[in-house]
């Protein structure tokens, strides 16, 4: 089994000392988002077949990736770099020392274990299109021949989303929108021509529709949870069915260790969080010790037991 850690939250970013005694372990406890079930998943080495790491900043993590691949386990990080103002990105900083953390990731592991993610695209006054045009000429030549992919998609308008954003925007005084799908398409066109121009190719994250007349502008569907990637990186075949987690979706299947609402980035347009100062609370109170990676300290009960 290929598992993901994890687009829910930054474990590497974040949580890397639960996942390292969840890795000696050799399990973790994880909720379901809707049904709230708790279920174990193997993490021992007989039964994955790999990991893809989902993150802003991999530089906390370099010891535990050096721990995955001493046991042998390959490993693939996505590694989400738009270079975003405080504004929009509260926490993650500027994308210069990220581009050094891609290609030390790319000496050490190779160019196939590193993929670059531009997403999403949120078109602000203060990042209008012109903006997103030079800041990916400039971090696409910066990681040419450390990357080969550049994952693209435009930020998904959740309630939460909006309501988020809407709060940032009057706070930090910008204006924000989400352009019509044909605006869209020719903005991933000249996103596409700009990095291919450093030998990068753009992949598009689980929105099809998008890619209606595209056609011949570079632009394929993306797959994150990727078993041929991760074969690359291992050196042996890996096979895994495909089992998108939505429309759109071309990922191999997997299993997520992440949670919700467990993400203190704090970026304004984030899916995956709906109550950003709670979260930080949240995570202040972690508990590295416990199966599951959303729980609190002064709840010790096994992740099994638990149902909060």
């Amino acid at each position: 089994m290929i598992i993901s850690a994890s687009y829910r939250t930054d474990i590497p970013a974040f949580y890397g000392e639960w996942f390292g005694r969840r890795l000696d372990a050799g399990f973790a406890d994880v909720k379901n988002p809707y049904s709230r079930q708790i279920s174990r998943v193997s993490l021992a080495p007989e039964d994955v077949d790999g990991f893809v790491f989902w993150t802003k900043n991999a530089r906390p993590f370099l010891n535990q990736l050096a721990v995955v691949a001493k046991r042998g386990l390959p490993f693939v990080a996505h590694y989400t770099v738009p270079g975003y103002p405080p504004a929009l990105e509260r926490s993650v900083g500027g994308a210069l020392p990220h581009i050094e953390t891609i290609k030390r990731l790319a000496e050490l592991y190779g160019p196939d274990a590193v993929v670059w993610r531009y997403d999403p695209i949120i078109i602000t006054s203060f990042t209008p299109i012109q903006w997103h045009l030079d800041t990916v000429a400039s971090i696409s030549e910066a990681l040419s021949g450390s990357v080969d992919e550049m994952a693209v998609s435009f930020a998904h308008i959740y309630r939460k989303t909006r309501r988020n954003t809407d709060s940032a925007a009057q706070t930090a005084g910008f204006v924000w929108e989400d352009p019509e799908d044909q605006q869209k398409r020719d903005i991933l066109r000249k996103l596409a021509e700009v990095a291919l121009k450093n030998r990068i190719k753009t992949t598009l994250c689980s929105q099809p529709s998008l890619l209606e007349g595209l056609e011949d502008a570079n632009v394929s569907p993306a797959r994150c949870v990727d078993a041929s990637r991760l074969s690359r990186v291992a050196g042996r075949s890996i096979s895994a069915r495909t089992k998108g987690n939505r429309p759109g979706c071309f990922c191999a299947e997997s299993r997520d260790i992440g949670a919700y609402d467990t993400c203190p980035h704090g970026c304004v347009y984030c899916y995956a969080v709906s109550d950003h100062p709670g979260t930080r609370e949240r995570f202040k109170a972690h508990d590295p010790a416990n199966s599951r990676l959303d729980t609190v300290l002064g709840n010790r009960r096994a992740g099994v037991e638990m149902d909060g």
